[in-house]
């Protein structure tokens, strides 16, 4: 079951841009590794529960998978084959706005090389560039 809010304010909302780079939500805070997003996008709930499935199934019930994102935004679309106009269409999926930086995932409690490996398998997943950073390293390059 992806992830969606409970209840929101407003059903439908407008596009936006995603400027700059993340402030908040950019260290390391619960794992000691997490993967960090490397450029701004948006990450589908699909996308999110994939990563989180390959992540725990990777690791066989070992060590703690935390998801530092979560998909608040509504895209809406409009029905296949429909003419133009009659108003904007009805949501279709949810979305997590990300920024550089922002921190995605975190893994804590195994090997770092077996929380390396399940973190790649969840980049493959991510439609942004990601790497892997440690609660030692969190600085963004560019």
């Amino acid at each position: 079951m992806p992830l969606m809010p409970k209840r929101i304010k407003h059903r439908k909302v407008q596009r936006g841009r995603i400027k700059g780079k993340a402030t908040r939500g950019n260290r390391v805070a619960y794992g000691d590794f997490g993967l960090q997003s490397l450029e701004a996008g948006w990450i589908t709930a699909r996308q999110i529960e994939a990563g989180r499935v390959a992540a725990t199934h990777f690791l066989h019930r070992e060590g703690k998978v935390y998801i530092r994102i979560f998909p608040d935004k509504p895209v809406t679309a409009k029905p296949l084959e429909t003419r133009m106009g009659k108003g904007k269409g009805e949501p279709e999926k949810w979305v997590a706005p990300v920024k550089p930086g922002t921190i995605l995932f975190e893994i804590a409690g195994t090997e770092p090389d077996t929380a390396k490996m399940a973190l790649r398998r969840i980049a493959c997943k991510m439609p942004v560039r990601c790497r892997l950073v440690s609660r030692t390293h969190t600085t963004v390059a560019h």
